[in-house]
């Protein structure tokens, strides 16, 4: 941890060595923007048929993680900054009255980039701001972070991750306080690596600063926006803290989160739908014939059918109305809605989307991702 740097580990609530008007929650009644304009190329051929911000996590949708995050932290009032496939998104999570928040919908012509979006959805803000990436499943303590940005007077806060290996990333410097000194693009070099923090997609902006991004076209929050007020003199802090993390940004990415969430890493107040029973979510109407079995930890959707001798689990996650076969093998993958599983096929470590029917005796094996209604012949091996 930088010098200076507010201790993540210190509970959000410890005041002790603050001022009393740091005791109350410091976000409470504060609004938020969820940037979700992308069109999830990366995580394709998932986001083909679905909007990236609700693809199902432990049949759940991604972005109700976050919502019950914002929640869990006084924050009920979220727009939605939206452009790509609307329409799934809305179906999903309504007005969000049914994750305790009020949610409203800007929906952008055409994608405007993370600064556009957020310029979009400026009309609707006031006062600090909390502003997340629609692609990340974190456990952020944002009434920690939101301490911090008072205690150093900022105007903007940047939640920093530091990682082992940052070349995938824009880097991020910070002084000894905190203050952001100056941002690097990807670095192509060892001799380039000047620090190992990332922008990790959650921030703290004064409303009052939106008003800098230009309205109505294409503009990057990371590359612009944030660089500008460093240039400027607006104090922009990041705030670095050791909670978890991750881009839901490819497919192996969105399959490891889903094993993150099963082996509990994951600080979140959202379980998955049904009842706890020997260590596995089982929703409404799930028949699981006795000679089949289910280890724990494994999640099953409305109306499933497990046949006979058949085996699920463990970490493996099936959608409504999934139907595993007699004899089939479904071991730590994700099945989205009305997947068919034939008689003794075997499916390890891969994603299958809505819809998709595995023939009998079928072998589906790690890394795999099938598209929406993708068949599998009999006795097919996909390696």
């Amino acid at each position: 941890m930088q010098e200076g740097l507010s201790d993540p580990g210190r509970h959000p609530r410890d005041a002790d060595q603050r001022g009393g008007e740091l005791d109350t929650r410091p976000l409470e009644g504060a609004q938020a923007v969820i940037l979700a304009g992308g069109e999830g190329t990366r995580l394709r051929p998932l986001t083909l048929t679905r909007a990236k911000p609700v693809v199902p996590l432990l049949n759940r949708p991604l972005l109700a993680y976050q919502l019950a995050l914002l929640r869990r932290h006084g924050v009920t009032d979220v727009t939605l900054a939206c452009s790509y496939r609307v329409d799934d998104i809305r179906k999903e999570l309504g007005d969000g009255a049914a994750f305790g928040v009020r949610l409203r919908y800007v929906v952008e012509r055409e994608p405007l980039g993370t600064g556009g979006g957020i310029r979009n959805a400026a009309d609707l803000t006031r006062g600090t701001v909390v502003v997340l990436n629609g692609d990340v499943l974190t456990d952020a303590d944002l009434e920690a972070m939101a301490r911090f940005h008072a205690e150093r007077g900022a105007r903007t806060t940047i939640h920093l991750r530091a990682v082992d290996d940052p070349r995938a990333y824009g880097l991020v410097e910070t002084n000894a306080d905190g203050r952001v000194r100056v941002f690097r693009e990807k670095p192509t070099s060892p001799e380039e690596i000047t620090t190992n923090t990332i922008n990790a997609g959650i921030y703290l902006i004064d409303a009052a600063l939106l008003a800098r991004i230009p309205p109505g076209r294409v503009v990057s929050i990371e590359r612009e926006f944030f660089p500008v007020l460093v240039a400027d003199g607006i104090p922009t802090f990041g705030w670095i803290a050791h909670t978890y993390w991750r881009d839901i940004g490819s497919p192996a990415a969105y399959h490891a989160a889903q094993l993150d969430l099963l082996a509990g890493l994951v600080q979140t107040p959202l379980a998955p739908p049904g009842r706890l029973s020997a260590g596995n979510w089982l929703a409404d109407n799930v028949r699981v014939e006795t000679s089949a079995h289910v280890d724990a930890p494994t999640v099953l959707g409305p109306g499933v059918d497990v046949a006979a001798g058949a085996r699920v689990g463990p970490c493996a996650v099936v959608g409504a109305r999934g139907h595993i076969g007699p004899g089939a093998q479904v071991d730590r993958a994700v099945l989205w809605e009305d997947v068919s599983v034939g008689a003794g096929a075997v499916l390890r470590e891969c994603v299958i989307a809505a819809g998709a029917k595995i023939g009998a005796r079928a072998e589906i094996g790690p890394g795999v991702v099938l598209e929406a209604g993708a068949v599998v012949p009999e006795h097919a091996r996909l390696t």
